[in-house]
């Protein structure tokens, strides 16, 4: 493995002494494997590290303290909104009325929480402009696949079997065509327009009687708002279609355009990138649904009911035979539910407005200092929302040094690398979202240094092409391991190595 410096460890196994692991408080009956029916026992013992407790501990915590984590610094992560997100979320999800609830608890027992999921969902669809919300989906991509099932249950009620096809721009997220192949539907690639919006004349061409939605990001993955949006719109639903609206930059519009209104039918919230959740940890998300008049029917079961005496309760088995079903075990993720509600209780209506324009401050204030330096490429000049694209080509054509190059030398600098490669309708594209929540200071330093790489690929071009330098490890040979994954440890023998030179 090759280390810049004395940060990497020996794994648990090679720090593993026989016998050591085996203090226990309080410690187990000498005899207690006896106990156990012999069929129950293992012929060996299962081949585990035995280390004592403060070697465990500084183990994990060494591990954990050699990652880049939004608690350390930057993280600009273009389209996902690594946010910093207040603690005091943590601290009410950890609540013990929440936390230790039973997920098959009676009504009676669970008014709390049920009143909780009750509320978020209101405020959900006040943000929404929508008609009814679903907290159930456990991510935006599940949430995703849950929109569009009521879409296609929606055209088969009515007898409409023959709508199959799902007009997804090319700059989406991939989850969308993904989304409309696991429903059973057909993608149906439109390409964008020059200016990076959508082509509404495209658009309009491809619908037909066998569209059966659309499904737009807005603003779109270039940063950038539609503003032929509702033309867009219009011409869907006269294409007997309905419009599906990919809100995962949310970020950018709260308190400012409410997709409801403006005439979706149906749209997810990612509340782990917008509402709270930490981001990006590999933990549970959420993706609430909204839906407006004509997709209510068709909800996953069970809702979240108000009795007209004030209690709550869910619905019951074959309350409502028109909804898709259950999409998620029980009422979905309630831990990040909770931190949700807090954090849309603790900032309210101004607060929400307030975080759309400072994220979209920050986008376009460093927008404008990486197009001042004239070191980027940037593909959509004027304002943008939340997010913005850069391109590193006229760099990689003139130094060979290309985007991926400049995003391991960023963590020389102390920062997380943006979404690199995305949207893919962008050569060398660096999709950056800085987030209403990094102070200038965090701004300028961000851009001093993808200027000085800029500068350095121009002196210097093998320093970039083989960052990074002060990581735990080197570059990685990371196709080897998409191709070859590693998930347990062994020995490494013979000429093969985890991060080969």
């Amino acid at each position: 493995m090759s280390a810049s410096g004395p940060r990497l460890q020996p794994t648990l196994f090679e720090l593993s002494k026989p016998g050591r692991g085996s203090g226990k408080v309080p410690h187990p009956p000498h005899d207690a494997l006896d106990r156990l029916p012999a069929e129950h026992r293992r012929d060996t013992p299962p081949a585990l590290p035995e280390v004592n407790e403060p070697e465990a501990v500084r183990h994990w915590v060494n591990l954990s303290q050699m990652n880049h984590a939004v608690d350390t610094g930057f993280y600009p992560l273009g389209s996902c909104t690594m946010k910093w997100n207040p603690k005091v979320n943590e601290w009410a999800a950890r609540q013990p009325g929440f936390a230790q609830l039973h997920p098959l608890a009676p009504d009676a027992v669970a008014q709390g929480t049920l009143q909780l999921l009750w509320e978020l969902e209101q405020i959900l669809i006040e943000i929404s402009g929508m008609r009814a919300v679903t907290l159930q989906p456990a991510a935006g991509a599940h949430g995703e696949l849950t929109g569009i099932l009521m879409v296609r249950e929606y055209h088969r009620s009515r007898g409409d079997a023959n709508r199959t096809d799902v007009l997804v721009p090319d700059s989406a997220h991939g989850t969308n065509p993904a989304t409309a192949t696991m429903a059973g539907l057909r993608t149906i690639s439109i390409k964008a327009a020059p200016n990076g919006r959508t082509d509404l004349e495209a658009f309009r061409t491809a619908l037909g009687p066998s569209t059966a939605a659309v499904m737009i990001t807005n603003p779109s993955t270039m940063g950038l708002f539609e503003s032929e949006v509702g033309e867009l719109i219009d011409a869907v639903h006269a294409a007997g279609a309905l419009a599906y609206m990919d809100g995962a930059n949310l970020n950018a519009i709260l308190g400012r355009f409410k997709p409801g209104e403006a005439g979706f039918d149906v749209m997810h919230i990612n509340t782990h990138k917008t509402f709270s959740t930490p981001h990006g940890g590999g933990g549970p998300g959420a993706g609430p649904v909204a839906v407006g008049e004509t997709l209510e029917p068709f909800l996953p079961a069970p809702r979240v009911l108000r009795e007209p005496d004030g209690s709550f309760r869910l619905e019951r088995a074959g309350e409502r035979p028109t909804s898709i079903g259950r999409m998620r075990s029980f009422v979905g993720s309630t831990g990040v539910l909770v931190r949700a509600y807090a954090y849309l209780r603790t900032h309210g209506a101004s607060g929400l407005a307030e975080i759309t324009d400072d994220a979209v401050l920050a986008a376009n204030y460093l927008k404008q200092r990486l197009a001042d330096s004239g070191a980027y490429d940037i593909p959509f000049p004027g304002p943008c929302k939340h997010e913005f694209i850069a391109s590193a080509t006229s760099i990689k054509r003139k130094t060979g040094v290309r985007t991926l190059d400049i995003a391991k030398r960023l963590l020389d600098h102390g920062f997380h690398a943006p979404t690199v490669y995305f949207p893919l309708t962008v050569d060398e594209a660096m999709l950056i979202e800085p987030t209403e929540t990094e102070s200038i200071e965090t701004l300028d330093a961000f851009a001093d240094a993808l200027i000085a790489i800029a500068a350095e690929a121009e002196t210097e071009p093998e320093v970039v092409k083989t960052a990074p330098h002060t990581a735990p490890v080197r570059r990685l040979d990371e196709a080897g391991a998409a191709r070859n994954p590693n998930l347990r440890w062994r020995p490494a023998a013979g000429a093969w190595t985890p991060c080969p030179d």
